[in-house]
């Protein structure tokens, strides 16, 4: 049976390849931010906002290849006063989200939603909860020198694989998860699919 992931990400390819999970990555083909003003529009919190976006990538790239698992995933930032994050249009949008961040506790939700036959047939959701040091001005701007414009793609603006991890003071959760997939319980339905060996 094929896996197919309904995305470009690379952290996400490398978390599965690395992992050793045969899979194809293809683009979903979905107007996201389209999608997720009329899910937002409809009153989800965060983690049935990653959830539903994850299940609509899944859903319409799985219609495509009926005979395959698809997965989607998405990922939603909310910070400490209850705002959702979007992924920032510019390094003055991402400088204002960190800024925002600083010094503060923010949660982060991975969904992943698997597919057969443009059916949801399995879906796991887990937070992690990212506590920001006070970092100085200085440090920001060099940070930003640095990253800009990779952590484009990302919300919160931030990449925990790369300089990004100089941010935080705590982690409370997976490393998968902030990464941008629920790693571990994918893993588990994939053996008992017979994606991999058991």
């Amino acid at each position: 049976m094929r896996l197919i992931l309904a995305s470009q990400s690379a952290a996400r390819r490398a978390m599965l390849s690395v992992a050793g999970v045969p899979h194809e990555a293809m683009a979903a083909g979905v107007d996201e931010e389209a999608a997720k003003q009329a899910l937002k529009a409809d009153g989800l919190d965060a983690r049935a906002l990653a959830d539903a976006l994850a299940e609509l990538k899944a859903t319409k790239l799985s219609r495509r290849h009926p005979a395959d698992l698809v997965l989607g995933c998405d990922s939603t930032v909310v910070t400490a006063t209850g705002a959702l994050l979007d992924k920032a249009g510019s390094r003055d949008e991402a400088e204002a989200q960190l800024r925002d961040l600083r010094g503060t506790t923010h949660r982060l939700a991975s969904a992943a939603v698997i597919c057969e036959g443009g059916v949801p047939v399995w879906r796991h959701v887990d937070v992690a909860k990212l506590t920001m040091r006070p970092f100085s001005d200085a440090f920001l701007a060099a940070y930003l020198d640095a990253e800009w414009p990779a952590i484009g793609g990302c919300v919160g603006g931030y990449r925990l694989e790369g300089l990004g991890a100089q941010l935080f003071a705590r982690i409370d959760g997976s490393h998968f998860t902030i990464l941008g997939l629920p790693l571990l319980a994918l893993l588990d339905y994939c053996r008992v699919r017979g994606v991999m060996a058991a």
